[in-house]
């Protein structure tokens, strides 16, 4: 049964300083629970119909609680989630590790959550699997980040950090997505570095600026203003993995 004490605790962390108090955060809908079930994560409890939990491949000593689809709607920040919820403790926030040949992405304050679930998963699927924030960068524990992932987040490891601090010790490459860079579609990409992604309005900061080794552009051929950031992500990224 469902208590009103684990109701209380699941909707406060809909908010970060809960989140960061409780070092615990939610995953909505059949598809994340199912990832999240798969991975290596700490989970605390899942709720699930009767249907999800027969149907799951469920860890032996894991706290299941079946409900019905309206207990979890009631629960859920999304009207689509009828059948799962599991709740996990966050990772640790420590340094990422970047393999010789290995591309990472460095996000320079994307504020948007649906941006940046919209790029963990593109990562994910041009087998990028480390990325380094800023840390006004939108919190990966946002219900609306993990959500965008679609189960992504448990494959990807993000790093919230001082990138002034960071990039400064980098002597890999550093690719710059700007409005007057090298044409992202001939420009030649070594085997490994990493690529700086900017703010959905203002671009890359000249603080982070200073340490692009190779500005690239996505060439424009309509009067559109810009491009998505998640959209600009998946085209250079697209690019870097080109056959050489």
């Amino acid at each position: 049964m469902l208590s009103k004490a684990k109701i209380k605790f699941i909707k406060s962390l809909q908010l970060k300083k809960y989140r960061k108090q409780e070092q615990c955060f939610v995953v909505q809908g059949a598809k994340s629970v199912h990832e999240l079930l798969l991975s290596d994560f700490e989970i605390q409890f899942v709720l699930g119909t009767t249907e999800f939990l027969d149907a799951a491949s469920l860890p032996k000593g894991l706290e299941i609680i079946a409900v019905q689809e309206n207990e979890l709607a009631g629960l859920s920040e999304f009207q689509t989630n009828d059948a799962a919820l599991a709740v996990a403790r966050m990772k640790p926030n420590t340094p990422v590790k970047i393999a010789p040949g290995e591309f990472a992405l460095v996000l320079d304050d994307i504020r948007d959550p649906g941006n940046l679930g919209t790029i963990i998963r593109t990562a994910d699927w041009f087998g990028i699997s480390k990325i380094i924030a800023s840390e006004e960068t939108a919190d990966i524990y946002n219900a609306k980040v993990i959500s965008a992932t679609m189960g992504s987040f448990v494959r990807v490891e993000m790093y919230y950090t001082a990138l002034t601090d960071y990039l400064q010790s980098i002597k890999l490459p550093v690719y710059g997505a700007y409005l007057d860079g090298a044409d992202v579609h001939t420009q030649a990409f070594h085997d490994g570095g990493f690529v700086v992604i900017g703010n959905e309005s203002r671009g890359i900061s000249p603080e982070i600026g200073q340490f692009i080794t190779q500005k690239i552009t996505i060439p424009q051929y309509g009067k559109a203003e810009s491009l998505n950031a998640a959209i600009a992500t998946a085209i250079i990224c697209d690019n870097i993995r080109r056959p050489k």
